[in-house]
């Protein structure tokens, strides 16, 4: 945005401070009017034909542009992977738990991860590492979306599942 002496047309469309529309005039003009009333002239829409300018008070204008997105920053929502880890051979009950635990994320609006380590010689069973995963994974009652399929990494598998949006 240019402002005061930073405007280089000719002639410039002017709004003053309370929005009204004050029509074409010479930018020379339109700066003097607005150190008359102690604000400062800013080219709104500079490709319009004749440029749109304001009288406005610019340094309150940038005040309130950072406020408006300081306020739609706090609003929204931060969302954050959890996770959640198995094992090989974990039993039912801790399944069950961690399955509820995953509920609870997905219903917060969290992302879940879900690793199943294998160790030692469970490496050896990786089709049943990925059979339990997936049973894991369809137990689960919140509605979710699959976003990360089930992928191999040095310890075994994982999978990360988001919330599905509901609007």
């Amino acid at each position: 945005m240019r402002i005061n002496d930073g405007i280089r047309a000719i002639t410039v469309f002017v709004i003053d401070d309370e929005g009204k529309q004050l029509g074409e005039m010479s930018t020379i003009d339109a700066m003097a009017l607005a150190k008359e009333r102690m604000l400062d002239l800013v080219e709104v829409s500079p490709k319009a034909v004749p440029p749109v300018c304001r009288v406005m008070d610019y340094g309150k204008h940038l005040y309130q542009q950072s406020k408006q997105l300081r306020l739609a920053k706090a609003k929204q929502k931060k969302v954050e992977i959890k996770g959640v880890r198995l094992g090989l051979r974990t039993d039912t009950h801790d399944i069950e738990f961690k399955r509820a635990q995953s509920d609870k994320f997905l219903k917060q609006g969290d992302k879940v991860k879900i690793d199943i380590v294998l160790r030692g010689r469970e490496k050896a069973h990786q089709d049943l590492a990925r059979k339990n995963l997936q049973d894991f994974i369809s137990g689960i009652t919140t509605p979710y979306k699959i976003e990360d399929p089930i992928k191999r990494f040095p310890g075994g598998f994982n999978v990360i599942i988001a919330p599905t949006t509901t609007e």
